[in-house]
């Protein structure tokens, strides 16, 4: 295992003590355990995002124009 420092704001870092302290455990447990379950939960976006162009700039700004009606089945 490694050591490492990390930067946190204050209050953050009373709710870990907290959480650590209710559960018995150490404050460098809860946070290997949150970091952890985020590393786990990490996914990296497609690469195909954002390549194509559709030359158009205001679909962003349309898209509360835009209704969906859904089609009747024939």
């Amino acid at each position: 295992m490694k050591r490492t420092t990390i930067v946190a704001p204050d209050d953050l870092i009373d709710r870990l003590r907290r959480e650590a302290a209710e559960r018995g455990v150490s404050l460098a447990t809860v946070i290997r355990e949150a970091l952890e379950a985020k590393a786990r939960s990490w996914r990296p976006k497609p690469r195909s995002l954002g390549i194509g162009d559709s030359g158009r700039t205001d679909i962003a700004r349309r898209t509360g124009e835009e209704s969906i009606v859904p089609q009747p089945w024939r």
